[in-house]
C-alpha cells in the first residue's frame, strides 16, 4: 500500500532480539479494563495460529493484484473463525469478511493488505498488516458477543493500490467507493522501522501519478543522427527539467520517476521512451498545484527534442492521511497504557490510498515499529527479513490489541463515537477552508 519511514523520529533502529514480550506502557487507567482484558486474552489464544498465517504470507510473496494465495489463505481463515466471506470482492484478489452481532448497531471497518513488493517480497510487510486485519476483526467480534454489544464488523482484504493500469479505472473507484459502504469508522495499522515499542499517529503525503510517452523517429546513430527524432533525448531533457523544478519546491514536495525504454541499441536512434513519475505533496491542494509545473517540463521536453509527448494526466489521487483526533486519543490512551509509547509528530514521508478512506469517514491508521538492521527500512530486502522474525509478529499484536480496543469503543460508546463524528466534520470543514 505504501512506503513507509521511520514510525518515530529517533533515528535508531532495534538490533533483533532487542524486544521483551509483555505489557511495556505505563499502566495508566483505560476505558474498560474488561474488554481490553477480553481482547488481549483472544489474540493471545490465537497467537500460534496468526504466526501461522503470517508465516505463510511472507513466505509466498505476491504482486498487486495477484495475491491469490493469500486470498485463499486468508478467506479460508476468517471462514474458520466464524465470519461470512465473500471471495473475490469487486476485485479478484480482493476480500470481504464480515460479521454481524445483533441489531441496530454501528459498524467497523478493519483492512488487511496481502501484496509483496517486486524482487523484494514483504519488503513493506503487508505480511503483518494482513494479520493485523484478521487480529482486530477476531478480537473485535469476541468482545462484542461476550459483552452481547450490537454492532457489524467488516474486513476488507486490500489488494494492491499503486495507480492500477491493469483495473480500469471506473472499476478502482468503485472499489474505492463501495469498499467503505455502510462504515462508521474504519482502521488499520502500518509497520516500519523506530524505536522499540512505539507507534506513531503521523501523516502521510498526498500522491498522484503522471506519465508521459514520447514518440520519435529512428534512424542510424552514426550515419544519419539528422535524421532521427531521439525519444531517449526527450526523457533526459525531462529529467533534468524536473530536476531543477525541485530547487524551487517546497521541501515537503516529493517528485519522483524513471525511464523505460523499448528495442533500445547504441547505434539507433530510440524512437520510443516513457516516464512515470509520482507527484507527492502535504496534502492533495498542494498535489494539484504543483501537477502543472511538472506537466510544463514534460511537454518542454518534447518541444526541444522535436518528439510528440503523449501524457496522461493523473486519473486518481491519493490523498494525505488525516488521523481522526478522537480515535487517535484513544488509540494513544491504550497503546501507551499497555504496551509502549506513542509519536504524534510529523509526517511519514509516503502515501497510502487510505488517505482517501480519511476523508471519506472517521479513520485511523498508525505505524508501529518493527526489529531492523541500519538501513534496512521499508522496500529493502533487509525489512522484508525483519517482517517474519518474531519479534516484528508480537508488536503487531500489540499495535492490534490497541486498534481492536479502539474499535470496540466506537461499536459500544455513544458518546465516545459522537466525539469522533464531531472531530471528524472539524476536521472536514479545515480541510474545506484551506482548499478555497
Amino acid at each position: 500500500m505504501c512506503s513507509y519511514s521511520s514510525v518515530s523520529t529517533q533515528a535508531n533502529h532495534w538490533r533483533l532480539g532487542d524486544i521483551t514480550t509483555g505489557l511495556q506502557g505505563t499502566g495508566a487507567e483505560v476505558w474498560r479494563p474488561d474488554v481490553n482484558k477480553i481482547i488481549d486474552a483472544k489474540i493471545g489464544e490465537l497467537d500460534a495460529e496468526l504466526r501461522d498465517l503470517n508465516l505463510d504470507i511472507h513466505d509466498h510473496p505476491e504482486l498487486r493484484f495477484e495475491e491469490h494465495h493469500a486470498h485463499d489463505v486468508l478467506t479460508a481463515f476468517m471462514s474458520k473463525h466464524g465470519f461470512t466471506v465473500t471471495k473475490h470482492y469487486l476485485l479478484e484478489t480482493a476480500w470481504l469478511a464480515t460479521f454481524t452481532h445483533r441489531e441496530g448497531g454501528r459498524t467497523l471497518g478493519v483492512n488487511s493488505e496481502m501484496d509483496a513488493l517486486p524482487g523484494i517480497g514483504h519488503a513493506c510487510g503487508h505480511n503483518l498488516i494482513a494479520i493485523a486485519g484478521v487480529a482486530v476483526a477476531i478480537a473485535v467480534k469476541t468482545a462484542i458477543e461476550q459483552l452481547d454489544i450490537p454492532g457489524k464488523i467488516v474486513l476488507l482484504g486490500t489488494p494492491g493500490w499503486y495507480f492500477p493500469r491493469k483495473v480500469a479505472q471506473g472499476k478502482l473507484s468503485y472499489w474505492t467507493r463501495e469498499r467503505i459502504r455502510g462504515m462508521d469508522a474504519c482502521i488499520m495499522c502500518h509497520p516500519g522501522p523506530g524505536v522499540a515499542l512505539s507507534a506513531s499517529l503521523a501523516t502521510t503525503l498526498a500522491i498522484a501519478m503522471m506519465t508521459v510517452e514520447y514518440h520519435g523517429h529512428t534512424a542510424h546513430a552514426a550515419a544519419a543522427p539528422w535524421e532521427g527524432l531521439n525519444a531517449l533525448d526527450a526523457a533526459v531533457s525531462a529529467y533534468n527539467n524536473i530536476s531543477m523544478l525541485r530547487q524551487q519546491l517546497k521541501p515537503t514536495h516529493r517528485v519522483h520517476g524513471t525511464i523505460r525504454g523499448r528495442d533500445w541499441a547504441p547505434n539507433i536512434i530510440p524512437d520510443y521512451s516513457k516516464m512515470e513519475w509520482y507527484i507527492r505533496a502535504p496534502t492533495r491542494v498542494e498535489v494539484d498545484a504543483t501537477l502543472p509545473r511538472v506537466r510544463t517540463c514534460l511537454e518542454a521536453a518534447g518541444l526541444a527534442t522535436g518528439c510528440r509527448a503523449e501524457i496522461k494526466d493523473p486519473e486518481h489521487i491519493h490523498f494525505d492521511l488525516r488521523q481522526n483526533k478522537s480515535l487517535g486519543e484513544e488509540f494513544e490512551r491504550v497503546f501507551s497504557s499497555k504496551y509502549g509509547m506513542v509519536d504524534k509528530s510529523g509526517s511519514r514521508g509516503a502515501s497510502t490510498d487510505f488517505g482517501n478512506v480519511t476523508y471519506a469517514l472517521p479513520s485511523l491508521h498508525p505505524g508501529f515499529a518493527i526489529p531492523t538492521v541500519e538501513g534496512g527500512g521499508n522496500h529493502t530486502p533487509e525489512f522484508a527479513k525483519s517482517s517474519a522474525t518474531p519479534e516484528a509478529h508480537q508488536a503487531t499484536l500489540s499495535v492490534s490489541k490497541a486498534l481492536a480496543a479502539v474499535g470496540f469503543r466506537v461499536l459500544a460508546d455513544d458518546s465516545f463515537f459522537a466525539k469522533v463524528k464531531e472531530t471528524f466534520e472539524q476536521d472536514k470543514t479545515l480541510r474545506e477552508i484551506v482548499s478555497s
